[in-house]
């Protein structure tokens, strides 16, 4: 069922002066934190956050709802943004599939590909894009479960000659494209298609599925965005008219809130996290006492294998990257020592941070269903999925008016 532009807009616009009036506990970085920066604000709040150990903050991030009860004492507002970011379950049926068709395809994305297809309505028989196609997962369980001729578009040409081969060789109706999702070009396969689907297509490659939709008006559009920040531009670029009025101007950094929740990693990932984050901290506070600066110095994506080595080996190998040039006698276990306890103070950060991860990822999929509704469709958001199986479980439907 669609939702009306009016309840679509006024949800924004009320989770829109939410996020604004409360910018100072969501926006910045964290690393270039010393200290909790609302000391001096919410005193109380920050004696509360020293008083949890590191365990209790991630019990804390891997319940929203709960937190904001805890947080609602000190951010009267906390509940409000929990129901202004509940979304509807989709009612979906159970699309049956033989296992076999799930050969070479890893358990917990069969799934999500699975229950994103029973989510998405459609006849049999009709003309179906994948964007962003991968090998082709989800056009498999279309080309199956719905007897659709499924083109998919992908931009690597090895996986589509992997896709093309198991379509061939089972006898699927699919037809792999090897193109540039951002050429104009692939507007032509939106044009040719009754119903264009995207499960996960990061950032501005899923944006422009949506903007070739409203200009080539398939009968219906699925979308489940990921990966927010990925876009081309330093800032996010709005797509509705009512998102335009906003006043938030949303960093690359900012749009990689939504996609900090950790509910499907294990232990072993969360300690791999403490030692990387640590060992960063470390080397941070080590830089700024050689270079007498205040601010946080990003070092590149390092092999975890590095990590085994130890913060001092971690730390000349970080040194090189920067072009900085370590003196001897360093007491490097002291800087190691600091950086553990910036990841907590991280960690608590990170930990009110968590009221804000949903509502601004409901911002941004309200400001793309606004963006279809405002254009010729009638649109519905709906979660496809547990978040358990994957937080980012928002589906976006569009039918074309007639």
């Amino acid at each position: 069922m669609s939702v009306p532009f009016n309840v679509l807009s006024e949800r924004f616009t009320q989770l829109d002066a939410l996020l604004s009036s409360h910018k100072a506990f969501w926006q910045g970085v964290p690393f270039d934190c010393l200290d909790l920066p609302w000391r001096e604000s919410h005193p109380e709040l920050c004696e509360w956050l020293d008083s949890q150990s590191l365990q209790e903050l991630e019990t804390w991030k891997a319940n929203p709802t709960t937190l904001a009860k805890v947080l609602n004492e000190w951010l009267p507002e906390a509940d409000a943004f929990v129901s202004l970011s509940a979304i509807t379950s989709q009612e979906i049926e159970d699309v049956s599939c033989e296992s076999h068709w799930s050969t070479g395809v890893p358990g917990r994305k069969w799934s999500q590909v699975s229950t994103f297809t029973a989510a998405v309505p459609g006849g049999e028989g009709e003309r179906w894009l994948e964007w962003c196609a991968g090998k082709g997962f989800l056009g498999r369980f279309l080309a199956v479960t719905k007897k659709a001729n499924v083109t998919s578009l992908e931009w690597q040409q090895a996986l589509c000659d992997d896709g093309q081969a198991y379509a061939a060789q089972h006898q699927l109706p699919m037809q792999f494209v090897q193109g540039d999702a951002f050429a104009k070009e692939s507007q032509q396969l939106v044009e040719e298609c009754d119903h264009a689907v995207a499960l996960h297509a990061c950032g501005d490659l899923h944006v422009t599925l949506l903007r070739h939709a409203v200009e080539a008006k398939p009968e219906s559009v699925s979308v489940s965005p990921c990966c927010y920040h990925l876009i081309q531009n330093k800032h996010y670029q709005p797509l509705s008219s009512v998102a335009k009025a906003s006043k938030l101007l949303l960093s690359k950094h900012d749009l990689k809130l939504p996609l900090q929740e950790t509910v499907t990693a294990g232990q072993t990932v969360r300690n791999k996290r403490f030692v990387e984050v640590s060992f960063r901290l470390g080397f941070d506070a080590l830089q700024r006492s050689l270079s007498e600066s205040d601010k946080y110095l990003p070092v590149p994506s390092v092999q975890k294998s590095l990590l085994s080595e130890g913060f001092e080996a971690f730390c000349y190998w970080a040194s090189e990257q920067k072009g900085i040039i370590l003196p001897e006698g360093i007491c490097f276990d002291d800087f190691l020592q600091i950086g553990e306890s910036r990841f907590h103070t991280v960690e608590k950060m990170e930990t009110v941070r968590t009221l804000f991860r949903r509502p601004l990822e409901i911002w941004l999929v309200l400001d793309r269903a606004l963006y279809l509704t405002e254009n010729g469709y009638h649109t519905d958001i709906s979660t496809f999925c547990s978040r358990e199986l994957t937080p980012r479980n928002l589906l976006i439907h569009a039918i074309r008016k007639k």
